[in-house]
């Protein structure tokens, strides 16, 4: 997305919270992500005390759907409390859904669709659907035309052992059949990431996580979540290991690559459950709501790569074309919030930025992006230690960049993020001073 017209209405975040990030199977194993999503838009509007009525969209972003909630957007809008009026739809686009959301929000606001709008994303990993197989599931919809108990019978005739069996959730790529993990694998390895460098990765973003919270510094991005039996509410993201070392994570075997490998359940992102919301509006509505504002937007950018050798790499298209848009330098941001897929990921991604035969090659540029300085880079924790539930993710991004920006005094923030598809969106913020 080019930077704004100067005809068109300036966006800015007003806020962003979200629900406690937990690891899959754990104390939201009997919610949906429709409970997760209206706790987190609901809480949103109670953290800046926004009528409901001045909210004209919102956009929810969802990897796994439910099939009772198909819009889940819609059912979250209307369990949050909004007014029947405000139209609300999902988008699906793998691990950066809510980004895509924030920029669907963007957009609308921009083009004079809406002044006030909310970006939201939710994903619960631990109920997804699981499908029979096709022959039985052939048969059951045909069943509802049966009259007759010899009708019945009749249908199952060809069936097989195997097909009573239920299909397994689909992990890999659908264009290339490897998963993603594979994926991280021969990318390390093209690279020359090691190991040791991987597990370093993500015991600074496990101690990084631990000390943010024991520093009560996620804390207002939160929102308790209360599940049964209701004893006390749930406040805090349960999936960073605080007394994790470089020694735990070195005797955790290859997880894609049982010979050779590199890539490990310590330094990949985890099955998790939450949901997160960002509020946007104009410039002059917040003006009018007497909303404070914490960023205006600045750019976005979004690409699409191969899915065979650039899965991964999204962030590292992204993140330059978004500096290029809003005029910027690496080196002028202060606050970077980027996606730990995997910490393999995360190091290749940081490798190639300040790559200059692969800037001029893949960018067109005469010199490297830059190096991304680490005290600049998921200061409070990233996806290895908070969480990935994938369709909230992106609130998440955007929400601590701007607390952290608050924070910091920063200026400029830097979001970016990788997705299935070989997919990524990159956005840069500018605080409101």
């Amino acid at each position: 997305m080019p930077p704004s017209n100067p005809r068109q209405p300036r966006v800015v975040v007003i806020d962003g919270g979200r629900t406690p990030f937990l690891r899959s199977g754990t104390q939201f194993v009997d919610l949906m992500a429709y409970d997760l999503g209206r706790m987190a838009v609901a809480g949103l509007m109670h953290k800046t005390r926004l009528d409901p009525g001045a909210v004209d969209l919102l956009v929810m972003g969802s990897v796994i759907q439910e099939v009772k909630t198909s819009n889940l957007g819609r059912d979250v809008a209307l369990g949050a409390g909004l007014e029947l009026a405000v139209p609300a739809y999902t988008v699906t686009m793998a691990c950066v859904s809510s980004l895509q959301s924030f920029l669907s929000c963007v957009q609308a606001i921009q083009t004079g669709q809406a002044s006030v709008a909310i970006a939201a994303g939710a994903e619960l990993l631990s109920d997804v659907p699981i499908r029979v197989s096709r022959p039985l599931r052939k048969r059951l919809i045909a069943a509802q035309k049966v009259k007759s108990p010899l009708g019945y019978f009749s249908l199952l005739g060809g069936l097989g052992l195997g097909d009573l069996a239920p299909e397994r959730p689909a992990i890999a790529e659908f264009s290339t059949g490897e998963v993603m993990g594979q994926n991280c694998e021969r990318l390390t390895k093209r690279l020359g990431i090691t190991r040791q460098a991987q597990d370093q990765y993500a015991l600074m973003s496990h101690q990084r996580a631990s000390r943010a919270t024991e520093q009560g510094l996620l804390a207002r991005q939160i929102d308790p979540a209360y599940v049964k039996p209701y004893k006390e509410p749930v406040a805090v993201d349960n999936g960073f290991h605080a007394d994790t070392s470089l020694d735990k994570l070195a005797r955790l075997r290859p997880a894609f690559d049982k010979r050779l490998g590199t890539v490990t359940a310590g330094n990949s992102s985890f099955l998790t459950d939450g949901a997160g919301a960002v509020l946007l509006a104009s410039e002059e509505a917040a003006g009018r709501l007497g909303l404070e504002p914490l960023a205006y937007v600045n750019s976005v950018s979004v690409a699409a790569l191969d899915p065979q050798e650039e899965l991964l790499l999204g962030p590292a298209v992204t993140m330059p074309r978004a500096l290029a848009d809003a005029g910027l330098e690496l080196a002028e941001v202060e606050v970077v919030e980027l996606h730990e897929a995997f910490a393999g990921q995360v190091l290749g991604v940081l490798k190639l930025l300040d790559d200059e035969q692969w800037c001029r090659e893949r960018l067109g540029r005469d010199r490297p992006v830059g190096a991304v300085d680490l005290e600049r880079l998921n200061a409070w924790g990233g996806s290895l230690s908070v969480g990935h539930p994938f369709g909230a993710t992106g609130a998440r991004l955007i929400t601590t960049c701007c607390h952290r920006m608050a924070h910091e005094k920063a200026r400029y923030g830097l979001v970016a993020a990788c997705a299935a598809g070989a997919l990524g969106i990159g956005a840069v913020l500018e605080a409101v001073r």
